[in-house]
């Protein structure tokens, strides 16, 4: 739809709201004008009406951020539901173009460059990537979580949370039907037709564990309803399998590789950075050889003494290198959970992480809840853990650190491989990028801003690398103190985030192989194998996020030399920190912009 009625509609406010002469006119005056929106109240007007658009196309969506009007509707990924939302995106973008961004204020410039990116993003997605039609896992999370956001979070009470579930468990069937009709097996690459697959059951998970429960809270007429949906639900969803399995798996014959094209475009879109993937490439081997011989200098220190450490000369060949390295780590290694105790461990490094920011006073600490819980079945298969924070307009809600419990059917290789990966130091490590001081503590923060906008629009770049750069935060300050083996994880980590940068445009644009992959992460980042296959897999299913790590976290890190340089002795940690975290989630070039009174670019 056009945005002008906007405009015009907000002319007609301003005008309804104005003094009332108290006598009529003169017959030969001229009436008075109008006032004239100025770019601030224009770009308001606009970005409040493309907001509500958006979150109405996208009711599930809509939940997450909190906008809970569309609770009982699904996302239309049919064809009139995606020309309404490409409609919808050049109609706001041609609007957005003809404000003099030289005329708005400053929030509101970084806000139009923002949206500008957003709606340039979702019309290159619509005509170009086609997700609808080459990417199973679409559908699947759509599912997913049309019900688990309904469920995870007691934003309203139970029944009428529950009532807007059963009207979803309605719709799911008809989105399995357009998921059938929509994907072009021969764009569908397997790995995401095997991943789907996999997927598609863990919707019912989410029905059985989090709906069936509490029926008896509904009256009679409405518990009917809702057993009936689900009824159905359950045939629909055994429908599709048998349509992944027999039909789209056996088929799918697209390439997971988007191309050097595809893929630096999207990433300019994910990224809104200065930095381009040759930028990231060189940038990234250099930390990468900064950061193993780091590791070498602890190796050396912790295995000082010990017997039969391997040789530890000052100037090390790179075989050398690898070998004390690796030694150190296995130090790391021995100490790691029980398989059946990981989630408990996060637990407990969580309050410890709590406990050290508050006690250095290294950032305001959140009020809101924070619950550790087991990663739903519908969302397993991509990455072992993530935070799940509520919507910006959910105030008081919980977030979820999710962590995935180790899969039943792996064998004890298999366990063993994770449970090095992801020993006690890893978890601590983990713990801190995903919650405390990290993303838990970032998007609470965010959460705060005034800009509704801005926090929908959240820059992964920025939440990522500030992630990143709370782990470095951690052991600077000294965090487990300053034990140089959870400093030689930690340097670990740096390298699987670099590792993350140079596989993805490896896999995508360059050509690499599951066997240089693995190369890259089990020898020159220490990855262990599990670890490494899983991330193999998860570089086939997505494109242009996993850069997000290591570019923001160098962002961050040059953003925190200039305020350091530029604020001289003034310079704490808690300044900075809180600094930053005052403006949201915009890409890091707008906070340093905001933080230091830059021109907007």
């Amino acid at each position: 739809m056009s945005r002008l009625p906007l405009v015009t509609a907000l002319v007609l406010a301003i005008a309804a709201c104005a003094p009332q002469a108290t006598r009529p006119p003169a017959a030969d005056a001229a009436p008075a004008a109008a006032p004239q929106p100025t770019a601030d109240e224009t770009f308001a007007a606009l970005s409040r009406q493309w907001l509500t658009d958006m979150l109405q196309a996208n009711p599930v969506g809509a939940t997450q951020f909190g906008e809970h009007g569309h609770d009982s509707e699904l996302d239309d990924l049919g064809p009139a539901g995606r020309a309404h939302a490409l409609a919808l995106a050049q109609d706001t973008l041609a609007a957005l173009e003809r404000i003099d961004v030289t005329q708005l204020s400053r929030e509101n410039q970084v806000d139009h460059a923002i949206l500008r990116n957003q709606l340039q993003l979702d019309i290159w997605n619509a005509q170009v990537a086609q997700d609808w039609a080459r990417n199973p896992l679409l559908y699947s999370g759509l599912a997913g979580n049309a019900l688990f956001s309904l469920m995870a979070r007691d934003f309203a009470p139970l029944p009428v949370r529950l009532r807007a579930a059963t009207a979803r468990i309605e719709k799911l069937p008809a989105l399995y039907a357009q998921m059938r009709t929509n994907l072009d097996p021969a764009r569908v690459p397997k790995i995401h037709a095997e991943t789907a697959a996999r997927q598609n059951k863990g919707v019912l998970s989410i029905v059985d564990e989090q709906i069936t429960p509490h029926l008896d809270v509904l009256d009679e007429a409405t518990r009917a309803r809702l057993q009936a949906a689900i009824a159905h639900l359950r045939e629909a969803v055994e429908d599709n399998q048998r349509w992944l399995e027999q039909q789209l798996v056996p088929n799918a014959r697209g390439d997971f590789r988007i191309g050097a094209a595809l893929y630096d475009q999207k990433l300019a879109f994910s990224l809104n950075s200065s930095l381009s993937r040759q930028d990231i490439r060189q940038r990234a081997e250099q930390v990468l050889g900064d950061t193993r011989a780091q590791m070498y200098a602890i190796a050396r220190q912790v295995l000082a003494g010990k017997r039969k450490a391997p040789p530890l000369p000052a100037q090390p060949t790179p075989q050398q290198q690898q070998a004390a390295i690796e030694a150190a780590l296995e130090l790391a290694y021995a100490q790691r959970p029980a398989r059946d105790q990981v989630i408990a461990t996060a637990k407990a490094e969580l309050a410890r992480a709590t406990d050290f920011v508050r006690a250095h006073d290294l950032v305001e600490v959140p009020d809101a809840p924070l619950q550790v819980i087991e990663m739903p079945e519908f969302a397993r298969g991509v990455a072992l853990a993530y935070c799940d924070s509520p919507g910006p307009l959910d105030k008081g809600m919980a977030t979820f650190y999710a962590v995935s419990p180790i899969p039943a059917d792996w064998n004890r290789q298999q366990v063993d491989s994770f449970l090095r990966e992801y020993n006690t130091r890893s978890i601590a490590e983990l713990t801190v990028h995903e919650a405390m001081p990290g993303h838990y503590l970032q998007l609470w923060h965010s959460n705060k801003y005034p800009s509704v906008l801005r926090a929908v629009l959240g820059s992964g770049t920025f939440i990522e690398g500030w992630a990143v750069y709370a782990e470095q935060l951690m052991v600077e300050q000294g965090f487990l103190d300053r034990d140089p083996l959870f400093e030689l994880v930690h340097l670990k980590w740096n390298l699987r985030v670099v590792a993350n940068a140079l596989l993805d445009q490896g896999v995508h644009v360059d050509g690499m192989t599951r066997e240089q992959a693995m190369q890259l992460m089990t020898v020159q980042t220490f990855q262990q194998e599990r670890e490494a296959a899983a991330k193999w897999v998860r570089a086939q299913l997505t494109s242009a996020q996993l850069p997000t790590y290591f570019v923001g976290w160098q962002e961050h890190l040059d953003l925190r030399r200039e305020a350091q340089q530029r604020w001289g002795e003034d310079f704490t940690p808690a300044r900075y920190n809180n600094t930053v975290l005052a403006f949201g989630s915009p890409p890091v070039r707008y906070v340093r912009e905001l933080m230091f009174d830059l021109p907007i670019r």
